[in-house]
């Protein structure tokens, strides 16, 4: 499922896992649309978006986004992705480097296996926060399936290897950003990562943890305007 906004050139907008989805992008939509063509994508298991039936992987979310980018322009993208979304968008850079213009990463950096344990609970995140899941289920095709998206996605992150021979592989240049307080993502590991990648800039916001850009909107913006000039 995707939905499209205003017109320009196009950005394809990807939202977080687990707790993720095109709201939270909200205030990116809303600002980018009034120049570009804003393409916000639903991942699997997310918003409307069917689960499937193959087991998850980020090969096949950059397979998703492209197939949903061909269907609304024959264009090359810029790619805005958060979390969840800036890992699918290291993908579809790398994999395809001809139709990924320039990307936007935020709160994603390197990883390997025994980084973090990601074992999530759908009983456990519905109680985190009611509301949201009592929406989100509503929106869902499959809302039955909501552990098995959340086993599908963990056991894709316990196995994700990003490493610099990955990094090195990306040739657009990329906005690295993250908040100095984002725990999943510790600035050294920031760093690390954006000197990996040939072609690529640093931006990190101060006083912000994983979720900076809805704590400072106003610092993001600032930076990410100037990156997305041609």
């Amino acid at each position: 499922y995707y939905e499209v906004y205003g017109k320009g050139k196009p950005i394809v907008v990807l939202h977080g896992g687990i707790f993720g989805s095109t709201y939270e992008m909200h205030q990116f939509i809303d600002s980018l649309k009034k120049t570009h063509q804003v393409i916000a994508v639903s991942t699997r298991g997310h918003g409307k978006s069917e689960l499937g039936t193959d087991s998850i992987t980020y090969e096949q979310k950059a397979n998703d986004v492209m197939a949903v980018v061909n269907a609304v322009t024959k264009d090359s993208v810029t790619v805005l992705g958060f979390s969840d979304g800036a890992y699918a968008g290291f993908k579809l850079a790398s994999m395809y480097p001809g139709r990924v213009k320039k990307l936007i990463a935020i709160g994603a950096s390197e990883i390997k296996p025994g980084v973090r344990d990601f074992t999530f609970n759908a009983k456990a995140a519905v109680a985190l926060d009611t509301t949201y899941w009592n929406q989100q289920l509503k929106l869902m095709p499959q809302p039955q399936r909501l552990q098995d998206m959340f086993t599908q996605l963990g056991r894709m992150y316990n196995r994700l290897t990003l490493d610099s021979a990955f990094f090195a592989t990306i040739q657009c240049p990329v906005l690295v950003m993250a908040g100095d307080r984002d725990a999943s993502n510790p600035v050294p590991r920031v760093v690390s990562t954006q000197q990996m990648i040939p072609n690529s800039q640093l931006s990190i916001i101060p006083n912000s943890t994983h979720g900076v850009f809805l704590e400072n909107f106003p610092a993001v913006w600032t930076s990410l305007v100037p990156f997305l000039k041609p």
